[in-house]
């Protein structure tokens, strides 16, 4: 089975990495010497340092294995280096406009990296496969929770390289 690419920016992979570098590097050692410490201090079974540390280990351990496997799949893609910037591709932010011309600005980076608060939308979200290729001017009808919307592409632009 092949796994699809995991389309990252360089800043979303050193976050992944810090992440990653700081479960294993202090938080794992430090609930393991606490789970020591606890299952020498006999009975396990109503032990609440122990029981709670093999509960939070586990978490950190899966946590580790799911950053390790997107980590694996990512493919860095520098926004920066974008040959073409008439249209919309990874990286791009991009200005839309519904029939009523209100606007909104939203970037195309990583699904690890996406925040919709701060207008951040992951490259496998149903607006951005929608936006994908646009360039200004296109119009790109998106389905949403409530209904179809219909956006005028009205400004790409990509950061300096």
């Amino acid at each position: 089975m092949t796994t699809r690419p995991n389309y990252i920016t360089p800043a979303g992979y050193a976050a992944l990495k810090a992440e990653y570098d700081r479960l294993l590097g202090s938080e794992r050692p430090a609930l393991v010497e606490t789970i020591s410490w606890a299952a020498g201090n006999g009975d396990r079974s109503e032990n609440g340092d122990y029981i709670y540390g093999r509960k939070k280990l586990r978490e950190i351990d899966r946590t580790l294995g799911r950053l390790a496997a997107r980590m694996k799949a990512a493919k860095v893609v520098n926004p920066a280096q974008q040959p073409d910037r008439s249209r919309v591709y990874f990286g791009a932010t991009v200005t839309i406009a519904d029939e009523d011309d209100n606007q909104r600005t939203l970037t195309i980076i990583g699904n690890d990296e996406a925040d919709a608060g701060r207008g951040r939308v992951g490259w496998d979200s149903p607006i951005a496969r929608a936006l994908r290729g646009a360039a200004v001017g296109d119009l790109r009808r998106i389905s949403l929770p409530g209904g179809e919307v219909e956006y005028e592409v009205v400004a790409i632009s990509y950061p300096a390289g």
